[in-house]
């Protein structure tokens, strides 16, 4: 429904809002313009979209056991289907930020 795929909100469940909590609601106004706008919100199929996990590390591949072993979440379910391919983005691990010491004597910092 819209509330889980738009997080539309629900109306209210008291004071006879009805058995319909969880529906649309309204979706336009009536004699002028006699239709709805294309892009509103509405029930309809949700999930099932490609995903691409950019940057993740293969730790060991095992051909007896036709395993690859790799550091990070993958999306999808047990058994799918997964393509892996050579990252086109490169990664970049940054070390430590180094402490900075201000020359300003009024700082802190400056003053030892």
């Amino acid at each position: 429904g819209v509330v889980k795929r738009w997080n539309a909100g629900r109306t209210p469940t008291s004071h006879g809002g009805g058995p319909v909590h969880r529906h649309a609601g309204s979706m336009g106004s009536s004699t002028d313009p006699s239709r709805i706008f294309p892009g509103k919100i509405g029930a309809g199929h949700m999930g099932v979209e490609q995903v691409t996990v950019q940057n993740l590390d293969v730790v060991k591949v095992d051909p007896e056991l036709n395993m690859i072993v790799v550091r990070g979440a993958i999306p999808g379910p047990k058994g799918g289907i997964v393509y892996l391919k050579n990252s086109v983005k490169k990664f970049v691990r940054k070390g430590p930020a180094t402490p900075t010491i201000s020359t300003n004597p009024q700082k802190r910092s400056a003053r030892g």
